[in-house]
């Protein structure tokens, strides 16, 4: 039992050394998990064979465990995202695709709108794009708030269909399938 603790005692007493050991082989996220595995590696070992000079099978062992994780095929490849030079300009390339195509969606959105008629586009544009109530479109209007309703029902639909035919023009345009269509709602929404 007194062997044991005395290994246990001296793991303890230069667990700071053998970090500071491993820090200057592997990546520092690397050295807590290292140190214990030498641990673990060197208790199995005691249990099997009776070691004399535990400390220096210690950084023995932690030596090799540090060499070998960063030999190993996984770790050569594994960079971090600081050391990646080409991230930032990958992530800068999708943000202005991701741009590109919500602008071109707007602006096709815009389209939309224009071929509605003009109350039917004020009711829709005051409630999906400045957020406006029924109630206060209805009393901006001077309309019914059951008109208004119907006016964005309507104007949500041809958008939405104008919208649904670009792409799938574009679509054609292209030869590709274009992705399916979700199912309109049964509801009739008045003209």
């Amino acid at each position: 039992m007194t062997k044991k603790v005395t290994f246990t005692s001296t793991f303890v007493d230069i667990s700071s050394q053998l970090k500071r050991f491993v820090s200057r082989i592997v990546q520092p996220d690397d050295v807590e998990d290292i140190v214990q595995e030498t641990f673990i590696k060197s208790y199995e070992a005691d249990l099997k064979q009776d070691i004399q000079f535990t400390r220096s099978y210690m950084l023995k062992t932690a030596k090799h465990l540090a060499l070998n994780h960063i030999a190993k095929w996984d770790n050569k490849f594994n960079e971090s995202l600081e050391q990646n030079s080409e991230l930032p300009m990958l992530l800068k390339s999708m943000q202005l695709e991701d741009e590109y195509t919500s602008k071109e969606r707007f602006l096709l959105f815009c389209r939309a709108t224009e071929q509605l008629s003009a109350s039917i586009r004020k009711c829709f544009i005051l409630k999906k794009v400045y957020g406006m109530s029924q109630k206060e479109i209805a009393e901006k209007m001077q309309l019914s708030q059951s008109t208004v309703e119907k006016h964005i029902a309507k104007g949500l639909l041809q958008t939405l269909l104008y919208m649904r035919e670009h792409d799938q023009n574009i679509n054609s345009q292209n030869n590709t399938t274009p992705a399916p269509l979700q199912p309109l709602s049964t509801q009739r929404v008045a003209k």
